[in-house]
């Protein structure tokens, strides 16, 4: 079962993983920010979303800004220290740890997006596609979300519709465009040890394609 919506804001930052200190953002948004964006939209335990292919409605165009940051965090062994010893001392000053780094984001962003979903093993007997998938239309359709939809950080809030056209390619996107290697997404398979997948993403006329888990193209 699929579905296809349209999705915009004003700016974007979907991290590269390997930009340690400042940060920088992939050329569009990678499969695992419209998975989160789709979530957000409309979740449920019985079903599993998939991303097909992401068109890319406006032309990539970046932004340097400067933003507010922690320079530190709290490991995940203090907090699981402070949730064994039932304490609620488990907090972070951010004037404290404030931090200005730049960004490099994307501006004036506007992509579709195709995706659809699969059952899991978690769903009810009363649960089916047909049910699942026009619970999502009217959400879309009507506006509604469970949690405000970003693009990469929640300071960058994303806008949605349903989309019953598709806008034109811009023209500086049309012919192969190479964008290197991308995050598709991380491996929960194993909560003990998660990994992140990538893949070799290429835009072509302004849609890239979104292999399959399961595909030779997705690399751990």
């Amino acid at each position: 079962m699929s579905i296809r919506f349209k999705v915009w804001g004003e700016y974007a930052l979907f991290t590269r993983p390997e930009m340690k200190t400042e940060r920088v953002s992939y050329d569009i948004m990678t499969p695992s920010a419209a998975r989160g964006l789709l979530e957000s939209l409309f979740w449920h335990p019985g079903m599993a979303w998939r991303i097909d292919r992401i068109h890319v409605c406006s032309p990539i165009r970046f932004a340097n800004v400067r933003r507010n940051e922690v320079k530190s965090t709290i490991s995940a062994r203090t907090a699981r220290s402070a949730m064994d010893r039932g304490s609620d001392d488990l907090w972070m000053a951010a004037s404290e740890n404030i931090q200005q780094r730049a960004s490099m984001l994307l501006r004036d962003v506007c992509y579709v997006i195709d995706a659809h979903f699969d059952m899991t093993d978690k769903a009810a007997p009363s649960d089916n596609p047909g049910k699942f998938l026009d619970m999502t239309r009217r959400r879309i359709a009507r506006g509604q979300c469970y949690s405000q939809p970003y693009f990469g950080c929640r300071e960058f809030p994303a806008h949605f519709a349903p989309c019953e056209e598709l806008p034109p390619c811009p023209d500086e996107l049309r012919g192969e465009q190479d964008l290197g290697w991308m995050l598709w997404d991380m491996d929960f398979s194993d909560p003990q040890n998660i990994q992140p997948l990538f893949f070799r993403a290429i835009l072509r006329d302004g849609v890239l394609e979104v292999p399959a888990r399961n595909s030779e193209e997705v690399h751990g």
